[in-house]
């Protein structure tokens, strides 16, 4: 018989008790027992723990969140497990004993229903238990096979506008070749596994609790000693949506476009101060930035020069669209618009920055973000970095993966620096004694193999690499006719460059004695290969007639970035003779422009050397036909300027201001036709 029908029996209602010093307790016990003990309860009730253990009093329910038991006891279904309950039910729990049997003795004509009643109850809880494991276990391994099915349901969502919406990447277990993992792109979980977090962190720690927790961001991480952030008039907005692929574009304001042609206007000067001008009124102002950021860098103010550049990728994360992604690898930014050319900047001169700080594992996220952003057209070539990147990462899965993915549509073994750096990273595979010795083995053919195609492609790489490293040839090989200068002398122009640029980037990598005595075996097996007529050797020298007749735009903007001399050194003159801004170096001729930057009112005449000077000491004066400056009444016309001037010289040697000039006299206009 149930507690519930014995306390009818007795005539006693639920509620009605008279309420003691202890009625408004809580005991971790099941309810049967709370109610039938309800009278005799103690201003504290302990809980019953196991056998030999002190149970806890509990005089607040708040108190129960502290509790150990609570804290390990997991909830499914918005219910506990009950193991408390179960604990307390369990037959060799003596406490639950004494009062089963105190129980027995008080009522006895319910004496022998109550044992019977309470091992049945304890076997109700046992089942209870299994049934939520089980039921625990089920929704676990639902909720896994949810998770994978979350992200592919996000791609088949369509907004009321017909716009996909840009998830992440399919959760798979071989992410996408350009999936960027956002916590390496910061710096301090590469340096934290050099050096240890005590030494990153440690100086650190004390300002982050002064500041104002601002707008959390991957790239960068805000400073206290930045300006406060205000929105510059800078955003980005949804152009379309197809293909699984999103297409976005930064935007200006009014604002933000007066200050970019006061930025124009600041660069024409020449003068780094009147950047600095402008940051005053607009410290968030990207182009502003890394102009300035090149400046200092120039200077040797390599910490100012970093922080300006991060400021600029803080100011460009601020204004990302909501649907924006920077680890998907699904979203795009037209290089082609002015607009964005400043994040791809930023990001490079970032990655360069981490670079020379010993982080590549960074750098190479930062390399695959910006090869992410528009990989068909690649307008920095990053395909020329990423794996000399990949290589000082030691990241040789990823650069052998990205070969084997982009050979058959991209055509990598074409390029120098994939056709060296992907062998390379086959036998330093090889080299690692935790990989099994089928898969060294393997892996140290697969590079043999390589490189000897390399060395058959591009045999002008060899002996300057090995005078990169110091390293002197074989007789056999320096007066080869393969290998000898002529092969260097006689390659196009467009592949000295980019083996200049691989040579003058990468050419460390090979110093090691175990990758030289491999490098030593490999090349005389391509010198056989050359005696005995092999077709693949006449076969690549027509390849290389072909192809490298000329280097496309964005290899040249590139190799200006990059400032390796060499590579400088290699660029044709029509690049070399055109002026190159470091805001926006070597624009595409289809630029689309979202507007026009207005003439200016006084236009300066380029001809005119003595006009550029008199302008110089007073810049009112205006040449016959120009309009006046703004905020000049009127204007002068030339004769009138000339005398103006020449007064203002005289005035100029004599007191040393330019404050005091005096109008021109009557008996002055005399002599203009000397002027004439």
């Amino acid at each position: 018989m149930s507690r519930r029908a014995l306390r009818r029996l007795r005539g006693e209602q639920r509620g009605q008790e008279p309420l003691g010093p202890g009625a408004l307790q809580f005991d971790l016990r099941d309810d049967d027992d709370a109610e039938e003990e309800g009278p005799k309860r103690e201003l504290g009730v302990r809980r019953p723990g196991g056998a030999g253990k002190e149970g806890v009093r509990v005089n607040n329910r708040f108190e129960l969140i502290n509790i150990d038991d609570l804290e390990d006891d997991p909830v499914v279904n918005g219910e506990r497990s009950g193991c408390a309950l179960t604990d307390a039910a369990a037959p060799g729990n003596k406490g639950r004993g004494q009062r089963g049997n105190t129980e027995s003795k008080t009522d006895g004509d319910v004496t022998e229903t109550a044992p019977s009643e309470q091992s049945h109850a304890s076997g109700k809880l046992r089942k209870k238990k299994k049934k939520q494991k089980n039921k625990k276990s089920s929704t676990g391994e639902a909720s896994e096979n949810g998770l994978e099915d979350i992200d592919r349901i996000l791609e088949r969502i369509e907004d009321s506008t017909g716009l996909n919406r840009p998830g992440p990447a399919p959760l798979s277990s071989r992410k996408h070749v350009l999936y960027v993992e956002h916590r390496h792109l910061n710096p301090d979980t590469e340096l934290k596994r050099y050096f240890g977090a005590r030494a990153i962190l440690g100086e650190q720690r004390p300002r982050q609790r002064q500041r104002v927790y601002p707008k959390c961001t991957w790239l960068t991480t805000p400073k206290s000693t930045w300006p406060r952030y205000s929105k510059p008039g800078l955003s980005m907005r949804l152009l379309e949506s197809k293909k699984g692929l999103s297409f976005f574009a930064f935007e200006h304001s009014e604002e933000y476009q007066q200050a970019q042609h006061k930025f124009l206007v600041a660069v024409e000067s020449m003068e780094p101060n009147n950047i600095v001008v402008l940051l005053q009124t607009s410290p968030y102002h990207v182009d502003s930035l890394l102009q300035l950021s090149d400046a200092c860098r120039f200077q040797e103010d390599q910490e100012m020069a970093r922080d300006l550049v991060e400021r600029a990728l803080y100011s460009m994360e601020c204004a990302f669209h909501p649907l924006f992604s920077l680890t998907s690898g699904a979203c795009r930014l037209d290089y082609r618009r002015p607009e964005n050319r400043s994040f791809y900047l930023a990001l490079y001169k970032q990655m360069s920055f981490l670079e020379k700080r010993g982080c590549p594992r960074t750098a190479l996220e930062y390399c695959k973000l910006i090869l992410s952003l528009e990989p068909d057209e690649d307008p920095l070539c990053m395909l020329l970095l990423i794996d000399h990147l990949a290589l000082r990462a030691r990241n040789y899965e990823y650069l052998i993966r990205l070969f084997q993915e982009w050979e058959a549509h991209r055509n990598l073994s074409q390029l120098p620096n994939f056709a060296f750096s992907v062998p390379l990273a086959y036998f330093l595979l090889s080299q690692q004694t935790d990989l099994p010795e089928c898969e060294r083995s393997s892996a140290r053919q697969k590079a043999s193999l390589l490189i000897q195609q390399a060395l058959t492609m591009f045999p002008g790489v060899l002996l300057p690499l090995l005078e990169s490293c110091s390293v002197r040839p074989d007789a056999s090989v320096s007066s080869h006719r393969f290998f000898g200068p002529s092969a260097e002398i006689s390659q196009p122009p467009a592949l000295s460059q980019l083996v200049n640029l691989y040579l003058g980037r990468s050419h460390f990598l090979w110093k090691e004695p175990a990758t030289m005595s491999w490098l030593e075996e490999n090349v005389h097996e391509v010198l056989q290969a050359v005696d005995a007529g092999d077709p693949a050797v006449e076969a690549c020298e027509n390849r290389r007639k072909v192809l490298y007749q000329r280097a496309p735009r964005n290899i040249h903007r590139h190799v200006i970035l990059s400032e390796i001399k060499e590579a400088v050194a290699a660029l044709p003159p029509d690049v070399t003779t055109q002026s190159v801004m470091g805001f926006d170096p070597l624009p595409p001729s289809d630029t689309i422009y979202s507007y026009v930057r207005p003439e200016r009112l006084s236009p300066i005449s380029h001809g005119n050397t003595i006009a550029l000077f008199f302008r110089s000491l007073l810049p009112n004066y205006t040449m016959e036909g120009e309009r006046p400056e703004e905020g000049v009444a009127g204007g002068l016309n030339r004769n009138q300027g000339l005398n103006r001037l020449m007064l203002a010289v005289r005035d100029m040697m004599a007191n040393f201001h330019l404050n005091d000039l005096e109008a021109p006299h009557e008996d002055d206009a005399e002599g203009e036709g000397e002027w004439d």
